[in-house]
């Protein structure tokens, strides 16, 4: 339908005065399916079993501060003094329950009083809520991804090293390992960690704890593992091959002689595409018990000079090869198994958006074990945006040869702008509390659609 310029524009109005008034408005209106989500999850109770060794019989315990952390977090606010921001938020009180929001020294010593059994206690939360949405989806294949990833700070925290750090070369930091699921994208489990480790520090162990806490919850499931060359060993490949447990694993061939004069005499190479081609062959390295099938990738690819640019019309590109090994019991054909290890980048887009969107990389206090708590707290936030999308949507995809998600997920950010902050009014027509916001269609087929979904799924 044509518009006039009459009926589209309008005269400029002057600025408006600004008053401030006690009222029940509310910035974050859409909160309201998250308080339907920690219904239906029976978030409050459980944090507070995770707690309750503390027996804090104060106004504020930790499990209150870690959801509302979340909260913190899920409206997209970063530092703990930002909670001055939405303190006399109706909404955000209403989601946690409380009258009065804890103020910064406050939250700062509920953080301070956690201790090693809190944070424990905390992952086998996070772990048990993943396996609940895992069990629900009846997978056959599980794909499990192990990387670290540096969280640096200004600070002299508790428990941070100076590590290896190249854009920040002597900053302290943290170096947590992270367990992600690759069909949902969430974090399965955080292994925390100095920042001056290597990237195997304590990775065994904890590889295996996470493979048979998926075993007790689902016995019948085929678990996939994906890793880079910082975890290339004989012990830890020995023990995936005995667990029964398909791998795919980086190999730094730098440090073999041998496998570097194979690849460089080699004159035949089987072609994926115009610039990937491969070789494979069985190969024992020495001191190793066993012999294990290994891929030499060659990509072409530009290689860069730099030299200093000479700004011209023309410069030519040089192109060269790039090589990668992986080592893998798996018995499928060598396209699949480079697609499959190919697509462990993906946690590098969940390793992101944990840190600009769900602040990961901020580091609150001075204590370790509050820190330990933050972190946690972030990754409940990204879960639970997770989980709300994987309660009230059907996958979008199938199970691919990257295995990638099975849906195509919505950023935090995105949902923030679209449905979390949105203004509204609590109201009481005829003594029926009411969420009030201004008409717009998309917003509120949106909203209706979750709220039966949940409502559908409690």
């Amino acid at each position: 339908m044509k518009l006039s310029r009459k009926q589209v524009q309008s005269k400029t109005h002057a600025i408006p005065e600004l008053r401030f008034e006690d009222q029940k408005l509310t910035s974050f209106a859409g909160l309201f399916i998250f308080q339907l989500l920690f219904q239906r999850l029976d978030l409050k109770d459980r944090l507070r079993n995770c707690f309750r060794h503390l027996r804090s019989s104060r106004a504020y315990d930790l499990a209150m501060v870690v959801l509302g952390l979340i909260v913190h977090l899920l409206i997209g606010f970063r530092q703990l003094r930002d909670v001055r921001f939405y303190g006399d938020d109706p909404m955000v009180l209403r989601v946690l329950g409380l009258t009065r929001l804890p103020d910064v020294a406050t939250v700062s010593r509920r953080l301070a009083s956690a201790d090693s059994d809190s944070v424990t206690s905390l992952r086998q939360l996070i772990r048990q809520m993943v396996l609940q949405a895992l069990t629900a989806l009846g997978l056959r294949r599980l794909t499990l991804d192990f990387d670290g990833s540096v969280i640096g700070t200004g600070r002299s925290a508790e428990g941070t090293a100076v590590g290896f750090n190249r854009k920040k070369k002597g900053q302290r930091s943290y170096y947590p390992l992270f367990c992600t699921i690759a069909q949902t994208g969430q974090v399965f489990d955080v292994f925390h960690r100095p920042g001056n480790v290597h990237d195997s520090k304590g990775a065994q162990e904890f590889i295996l704890a996470c493979i048979n806490a998926v075993r007790a919850v689902l016995p019948g499931i085929q678990i996939e593992v994906r890793m880079d060359g910082a975890f290339f060993s004989d012990a830890l490949v020995s023990l995936l091959s005995d667990l029964g447990v398909d791998f795919t694993i980086s190999v730094p061939f730098e440090r073999f002689v041998e496998l570097k004069k194979k690849i460089e005499s080699r004159r035949f190479w089987w072609h994926l595409n115009k610039d990937l081609s491969y070789f494979e062959f069985p190969w024992k390295p020495k001191k190793w018990n066993r012999r294990y099938r290994f891929l030499v990738v060659r990509t072409r690819s530009v290689i860069r000079d730099k030299g200093p640019i000479q700004l011209d019309l023309f410069v030519p590109h040089v192109y060269g090869f790039e090589f990668k090994v992986i080592v893998t019991n798996k018995k499928i054909r060598a396209r699949e198994v480079i697609r499959f290890h190919n697509g462990r980048g993906a946690q590098e887009g969940v390793f992101a958006e944990l840190k600009s969107q769900g602040q990961l990389d901020y580091v609150p206090t001075k204590t370790l074990a509050g820190n330990q708590i933050f972190l946690l707290s972030a990754v409940l936030a990204h879960n639970l945006n997770r989980d709300l999308q994987m309660t009230t949507r059907e996958p979008s995809r199938e199970t691919t040869p990257q295995r990638s998600p099975l849906w195509r997920f919505e950023r935090l950010e995105t949902l923030r702008l679209k449905l979390i902050n949105r203004a509204g009014r609590l109201i009481q027509p005829q003594g029926r509390l009411t969420l009030s916001m201004s008409t717009n269609s998309a917003v509120q087929e949106e909203l209706l659609h979750y709220r039966a979904k949940l409502e559908g799924a409690a």
